[in-house]
């Protein structure tokens, strides 16, 4: 047994004296988008401190807890706060809930995050689908030996947003009259924000909007064949020729304005798995 299964039979072990249910989907809540929360019949929430190997979040927005309950008549192990490499974690640390997540039985996991929007046909408060992304936080969660249990040497990424949740996710937003975009998302290490040259430079390359999280979390659930959905809140407009300064209350007041859409698509997502 390698170091990593070790450690997440350890972990596993921890949460099975909580709860013995499977767990078929996975989510993961970005800033300011843990009030999906209050739509879960909870059955425990667990302080990361108390999971062998968890890392702990440092980031004010970012609960700390792992929850388990009921949504939409759905299992559902949920994170309420993730990790970021700006942080000062490692990929292999940022990412290792997900694997946890395998070995409680998730199949799908939704991703949730907040982001900058760079595609001028987007506006503060819109939501967006992830139909591919960019990495360019210097880092692979991938990196190092691999475990073949776990998943392949070289997984192929040709899809990393599940086609067929990317449509159903679209049939209900236009079901509930929610307006959604879909596009790329970039993700850079910050923890600063970025200067115009930036924006141009990652608007040139294809991309539409700019965060700090999901795609490791995104390529370790690939790596062990789990679907995913990946969704975005744009919190501000990051367009260079009109950029002004951001203030973190505005980012959260933005995301928390556009979560009940977010919640709605995401509750009736897992509804309809």
């Amino acid at each position: 047994m390698s170091e990593l299964l070790k450690k997440i039979d350890e972990t596993i072990t921890r949460i099975r004296t909580y709860t013995n249910k499977t767990y078929e989907v996975g989510i993961i809540l970005g800033t300011g988008l843990g009030g999906l929360v209050n739509e879960i019949e909870i059955d425990h929430s667990i302080d990361y401190s108390e999971l062998p190997h968890f890392p702990l979040s440092t980031v004010e927005t970012h609960h700390g807890k792992l929850i388990f309950g009921q949504l939409a008549g759905k299992n559902v192990a949920v994170m309420q706060g993730r990790f970021h490499y700006y942080e000062g974690y490692s990929m292999h640390q940022i990412t290792y809930p997900v694997r946890v997540m395998k070995f409680l039985g998730v199949k799908t996991l939704l991703i949730s995050n907040a982001c900058g929007g760079m595609n001028q046909i987007y506006k503060r408060g819109d939501i967006m689908i992830m139909s591919d992304h960019i990495n360019l936080l210097g880092d692979n969660p991938l990196i190092g030996a691999n475990d073949n249990t776990l998943g392949p040497r070289f997984p192929d990424m040709s899809e990393p947003y599940d086609n067929e949740l990317i449509l159903l996710a679209e049939k209900i937003a236009l079901e509930h009259r929610i307006k959604v975009q879909k596009g790329v998302y970039v993700a850079v290490p910050g923890p600063n924000l970025e200067t115009r040259a930036e924006y141009r430079f990652l608007r040139n390359i294809g991309a539409d909007v700019v965060g700090m999280s999901t795609i490791p979390e995104c390529i370790v659930a690939n790596h062990m064949g789990i679907k995913v959905l990946g969704m975005s809140i744009i919190t501000d407009e990051c367009f260079p020729d009109a950029l002004k300064p951001v203030v973190l209350r505005e980012i959260i007041s933005a995301a928390n304005e556009a979560e009940p859409k977010m919640t709605k698509i995401f509750s009736e997502v897992v509804r309809q798995l």
